[in-house]
């Protein structure tokens, strides 16, 4: 995960900002809209989750489900792998681009087996950047789901002797395509010598710039001229090609212009690397584009592909070079959206500070570290009670943290739910979700492990399509006590009974 990226304007749109009820059938984004006074997300109305005489769709479960609850809807992801191929098949149209584009996904967003399986299911290459996803592409390689036509890009350090630099050597004789991107001379020594070929990538820092841009304090990649040595080193390799130049110089803060302007020095350098090396073919513009998070992202990607295609062209025509083939690594935008996690809102409380509290059965910051960690935001919609008067509120989870808060703390951004007294919430239930939170969450906090303040791992609803217009669905089971006290150790204390009283000690 980038952590320079800009966080979104603390002033951004998190949700519905009126104290007026939501009107019939407002669609808040491409895949939220009302239907009465209810909240829908990828066409599912979501409080029917939480109601045990519902008639539940086509193979979504009959019984009510507990509260909090993860909604993983797979379809989606899929969706996102479709659609950015779409926009780049325009854009190499309406350009006339000479060379293809090939969409992987960066899975350090999310490393969950079924997103995995759900962006390979779709045609994505797959991109990693540690030991243990090594073993990963394994699973998807026997399971049938990694094709040999499709990439497997390895980032990450992986130096002399390390267990990666060893897997990655065992992976090339199960897989063909295995592309290493070195990013620093010494890991090309733990890959030669080995009767191993490989193709290589190149990871280069952002050259200074005018302005201060640049990557001088970056640990990953290596300058313009280590790049020109490695390059030579590599093809000094018996077996080994150097294929691919790795650009990582947008970030998710930045709109499409700022993020093409800075991907041209790495553009430049390809250009210029073209000339001496024919076996260079791709370039890799890394990751940094943004998913939607907010109901004012506006990036317009269909613009992105243009702009970045019309800047190859140009420079590789001013430099006499061929235009490479694209690889763009995308990990927040493909997981973005699928995933939603709900909450009862439990209690209502008065506030000094003139903002009410709204209080929530789970933990905002262990859901979502981004929130107190960068001061990320994402929407949040309530699920019910959407044709009643609305009011500002701030929430709360239920942890004793004062960071567990929602909008989070310095943020101005205002949020609003629908006006119930304390004595309401205790007849009629409110639920609120939040939304776009697919990306790195649950990475960051952990999955299914014990959570801050002793909290358990809230139930989870993996949603896929069926092969009749249905749904099918895994529900994964949340924690127990029990679960949590297991996985802190307590256990051995069960094990080892009670403890053994200790002789008393004479003082003086």
């Amino acid at each position: 995960m980038d952590f320079t990226h800009a966080p979104p304007s603390a002033a951004c749109r998190i949700g519905w900002q009126s104290p007026t009820p939501v009107s019939e059938g407002h669609r808040f984004n491409g895949f939220i809209e009302t239907a009465g006074s209810r909240l829908q997300a990828h066409g599912l109305e979501l409080t029917a989750f939480f109601e045990p005489d519902r008639a539940p769709a086509r193979g979504l479960p009959a019984e009510a489900m507990p509260s909090p609850l993860e909604i993983a809807f797979l379809p989606n992801i899929r969706a996102q792998v479709t659609a950015m191929d779409r926009c780049f098949r325009r854009a190499i149209d309406d350009v006339g681009y000479p060379a293809p584009f090939h969409f992987a996904f960066a899975s350090k967003a999310n490393t969950a087996e079924e997103i995995v399986r759900s962006t390979l299911a779709a045609g994505a290459h797959h991109e990693m950047s540690s030991d243990v996803d090594v073993e990963i592409v394994r699973r998807m390689i026997r399971a049938g789901l990694l094709p040999e036509d499709r990439m497997v890009i390895a980032n990450g350090f992986k130096g002399r002797g390390s267990a990666y630099a060893r897997n990655l050597l065992a992976l090339r004789g199960e897989h063909p395509r295995v592309v290493p991107v070195l990013e620093d001379a010494s890991e090309l020594r733990g890959f030669a010598g080995r009767g191993v070929e490989f193709d290589f990538g190149i990871r280069c820092k952002r050259p200074r710039e005018a302005d201060g841009a640049g990557d001088r304090d970056s640990r990953f990649g290596v300058d313009a001229a280590e790049v020109e040595r490695l390059a030579a080193g590599i093809e000094g390799t018996p077996g080994s090609r150097f294929v691919l130049l790795h650009a990582m110089f947008g970030s998710a803060g930045q709109g499409e212009k700022e993020f093409v302007h800075a991907l041209e020095p790495g553009l430049d350098l390809y250009a210029r690397l073209d000339r001496n090396h024919p076996s260079l073919r791709f370039f890799d513009f890394g990751g940094g584009v943004p998913g939607r998070t907010t109901l004012d992202d506006d990036f317009d990607y269909d613009r992105f592909a243009r702009l970045l295609l019309k800047r190859a062209l140009d420079v590789c025509t001013r430099h006499g070079a061929r235009p490479p083939a694209l690889i763009g690594e995308f990990g927040r935008y493909t997981v973005s959206e699928h995933a939603a996690h709900l909450f009862r809102v439990i209690a209502a409380k008065p506030n000094d500070a003139g903002i009410p509290w709204y209080l929530v059965d789970g933990s905002i910051m262990t859901s979502f570290p981004d929130t107190w960690a960068l001061g990320e935001h994402f929407i949040c919609l309530p699920l019910n009670h959407l044709d009643r008067p609305f009011q500002r509120v701030r929430l709360g989870g239920i942890t004793c943290d004062r960071d567990d808060v929602y909008p989070p703390r310095g943020s101005t951004a205002p949020l609003f739910l629908p006006l119930l007294s304390a004595a309401e919430l205790d007849e009629t239930p409110l639920y609120v979700g939040f939304f776009s939170v697919g990306a790195y969450q649950e990475m960051l906090g952990g999955v299914r492990g014990s959570k801050h303040c002793v909290l358990p791992e809230a139930t989870e609803i993996l949603i896929d399509d069926d092969e009749n217009g249905g749904f099918r669905c895994d529900i994964v089971p949340g924690h127990t006590t029990e679960d949590v006290l297991h996985n802190l150790g307590y256990g051995r204390t069960a094990r080892a009974g009670a403890p053994r009283t200790a002789a008393p000690v004479a003082l003086g």
